[in-house]
């Protein structure tokens, strides 16, 4: 590993962790992302911190580690027991985002009356988009964050992004939410003949183009009407969202907001975190760190590594390979062939480990890393407090407990 990472590694999260109001958990998609919020939040109530974590993995393993039933889109308090309290002043709290419920609020925000919110949430053009539009969770889940950012009720924020192709859809979502609510074809669907009135007849009737009849004729006049009241309910909404989106971006790039970018020792993800972090110094963004999970532990090394493998060498020759026909092995050497396998196997790990540490070396070589933390692979899946209070040891120390 090179000097500028080394250097990295001596460093932990533990400022962060102490100090800022936000940290967004990111990465790519099953490198553990969810489980490391939890963590830093276990880690940040154990500093004395009332710190909520918001979750989108549904999973029910991780309410079931923080001790809960279930999460829903209120905060729910982890109950901390004296072994993971830390110094007792500090508070663990969690939900999940409700995505539709988080978006039907934005309505009711920027509507210009409850009538208007309530035509616009039960419309079922709204239904679909406000669900399947690419970039709507990513979106909802930074709108989330902002609400409880305003409300002021939590010294810190951990927020674990959306299980997305790439890390870098979040970053992207309120640009293209705008740049879909400014586009072309919503531009075409808020012509005067689209928005003149409520009864179909005055659309097709105010110049429709071939398009708008066709398509009356294909999905139904019911359907058609119902895209013509939701962009018409929706107009003048668009600069509220903006707003917003700018709003989101820029309490991001306070400097009391941090990213800690989530990965394993594999290649892929590596790159993953690697454009992350160039993408959060061209943004103005700011890194915490990085978090590498599932490291194999370095192996102590003997004095010298041939010395290893002529033990190796001369334990399986004592032991035999094939013994002949009739013959009889050797007292002991089972145990041998044994001892020998085991060191076999001590080597094998020895070279995993090292080969993932030249992987996090090549995958970050050349970007600044604030700070490097190796979470080690555990014997399973983190199930209890107990595992979300080992890895927040190593976030807060860079050892294991």
């Amino acid at each position: 590993m090179t000097g500028k990472l080394e250097r990295a590694r001596q460093r932990t999260l533990a400022d962060a962790i102490r100090e800022a109001h936000i940290l967004v958990a990111t990465g790519a998609g099953g490198v553990g992302k969810t489980t490391s919020a939890a963590a830093i939040g276990l880690a940040a109530a154990q500093q004395g911190r009332r710190t909520l974590v918001l979750t989108i993995d549904p999973a029910r393993r991780l309410a079931q580690a923080m001790g809960l039933d279930a999460l829903g889109d209120e905060p729910t308090q982890v109950p901390l027991d004296e072994a993971h309290r830390g110094d007792g002043t500090g508070e663990l709290w969690a939900m999940m985002l409700d995505m539709q419920t988080t978006f039907d609020r934005l309505i009711d925000r920027h509507a210009t009356s409850p009538q208007e919110a309530a035509a616009i949430t039960s419309n079922r053009i709204y239904r679909q988009l406000s669900s399947t539009l690419s970039g709507t969770q990513e979106y909802m889940a930074m709108e989330r964050l902002h609400e409880l950012h305003e409300e002021g009720a939590f010294d810190l924020l951990v927020i674990d992004t959306p299980p997305t192709r790439s890390a870098l859809d979040f970053l992207d979502a309120p640009r293209r939410m705008t740049s879909f609510l400014e586009g072309r074809l919503l531009k075409l669907l808020l012509k005067p003949g689209m928005v003149a009135g409520r009864g179909i007849g005055k659309v097709v009737g105010a110049g429709a183009t071939a398009f708008m009849r066709v398509a009356g004729r294909v999905t139904g006049m019911e359907l058609l009407q119902d895209l013509a009241d939701f962009f018409r309910d929706f107009e003048g909404m668009y600069d509220g969202f903006k707003q917003r989106a700018e709003e989101v971006l820029a309490l991001l790039r306070a400097p009391s907001s941090r990213f800690v970018v989530v990965t394993s020792a594999d290649p892929p993800p590596l790159r993953e975190a690697r454009y992350f972090l160039e993408r959060l110094e061209q943004e103005g963004l700011h890194a915490a760190g990085v978090v590498v999970n599932r490291v194999r532990p370095e192996v102590p090394r003997d004095p010298s590594d041939a010395a290893l493998e002529r033990a190796i060498a001369a334990l399986e020759a004592a032991a035999g390979d094939d013994p002949g026909a009739g013959e009889v092995p050797a007292p002991g050497s089972s145990d041998e062939a044994a001892i020998a396998g085991a060191l076999r196997l001590l080597a094998d790990v020895r070279n995993l480990a090292a080969r993932q540490r030249r992987d996090v070396a090549a995958g970050l070589f050349g970007v600044d890393v604030p700070a490097l933390v190796e979470v080690p692979l555990l014997g399973g899946d983190v199930h209890d407090l107990a595992g979300l209070d080992a890895i927040a040891h190593t976030l807060l120390t860079g050892r294991t407990p």
